[in-house]
């Protein structure tokens, strides 16, 4: 049954990722257990809102996350991202603080939702789509292999798309992408990881960029300011 709910869900994307998608759903064997309560999040109608923004040739950047924020009102489908008017999280924070270091930007970021960035061409692709209420990971059983299968498809089907892979749970996706695409790698941003080194000045997003340039492709607005512009 919820492997049919999700496919109604896909339905209504406005993009060409649907069939991507519907077949991903088709190889994740454990979704049919997968219960969309309403202590489940994200809502229904963002389960696969990293799709809904851009269709697949338009794609130029994955970012890998692990699970939704598992606290009422706070994920909104995209990794690392919150819904308006939520405190940012840590690792957000961390990133924000990155993306000035990297950009020479020093205006105060208040808002954590990425959606600025999917509306760009950049997937923002959690490894699980959905979580239980104050219970991280709790949905990760049902969702093994389903983000595997869109790196692969990905990969298989498109070149010189940018994976940024953040921590060790997020590198292990590394052995699905070919060697037409570009792979840059740290250390997670989470205050836990970031601040025992691997992350400060890694400097993703110049070096995306000044790549998406040499390709011909319009460079990313990292922040969602006048400035950078």
């Amino acid at each position: 049954m919820s492997k049919l709910i999700l496919n109604e869900i896909i339905d209504n994307l406005d993009t060409n990722w649907k069939d991507i998608l519907k077949y991903s759903i088709l190889k994740t064997k454990d979704l049919d257990k997968l219960c969309l309560g309403d202590n489940v999040y994200p809502p229904k109608d963002k389960i696969f809102n990293a799709f809904s923004k851009f269709n697949f040739e338009e794609l130029k950047i994955v970012i890998l996350g692990q699970d939704p924020y598992h606290r009422k009102g706070q994920a909104n489908g995209l990794c690392f991202s919150v819904e308006e008017n939520i405190k940012i999280p840590p690792s957000l924070k961390n990133i924000y603080k990155e993306i000035k270091l990297d950009l020479g930007i020093e205006e105060n970021i208040t808002s954590g939702n990425l959606e600025y960035l999917s509306e760009q061409g950049v997937l923002l692709l959690n490894n699980t789509l959905t979580v239980e209420d104050g219970k991280p990971n709790s949905h990760l059983k049902y969702w093994k292999g389903f983000s595997d299968n869109i790196i692969k498809y990905i990969s298989k089907n498109s070149s010189n798309i940018i994976f940024i892979l953040w921590g060790n749970n997020a590198k292990k996706s590394k052995k699905y992408i070919s060697e037409s695409h570009n792979i840059l790698e740290s250390s997670h941003p989470s205050p836990l990881s970031a601040n025992k080194g691997g992350w400060w000045n890694n400097k993703h997003f110049s070096r995306c960029n000044q790549k998406l340039i040499e390709i011909g492709k319009k460079e990313i607005k990292w922040l969602n300011i006048k400035s950078n512009d």
